[in-house]
């Protein structure tokens, strides 16, 4: 009985967190990106990468996990991929989708890929 009180009060406490907009604004935070590339456009996604990768480094994020969304267990995949990137803060990852050197990389990121999602988790 104990054990289920717990986990309705375990619930209710991630429940809670899960509705609070708590984007951290301090501190480290991860990125999640859903994606889905599109394989007749690599130079596309080399022209994102190229535009892209310098502006992770001069924010200070780097890529930390990449994963194939393999299976479904339920629902629908968003996605064929999942990138997680961690940023040094939230205003790091402001600065790289604000900035006017990502808006240029918008058209090549459009034809690269099927599905371009970007979420953070905290």
């Amino acid at each position: 009985m104990l054990g289920i009180i717990y986990g309705v009060g375990l619930m209710r406490v991630m429940a809670e967190r899960l509705l609070k907009d708590e984007t951290p604004s301090e501190g480290p935070v991860k990125v999640f990106a859903l994606v889905t590339f599109n394989e007749d456009q690599a130079q596309a996604l080399a022209r994102y990468l190229e535009i892209t990768e310098p502006l992770l480094q001069r924010e200070g994020a780097k890529i930390i996990e990449r994963f194939s969304l393999e299976d479904d267990v339920i629902g629908q995949r968003p996605a064929k991929a999942v990138i997680i990137v961690e940023y040094p803060s939230r205003q790091a990852v402001d600065n790289v989708f604000s900035s006017p050197e990502y808006q240029t990389a918008i058209p090549f990121r459009d034809k690269a890929f099927a599905t371009y999602s970007v979420h953070i988790a905290c």
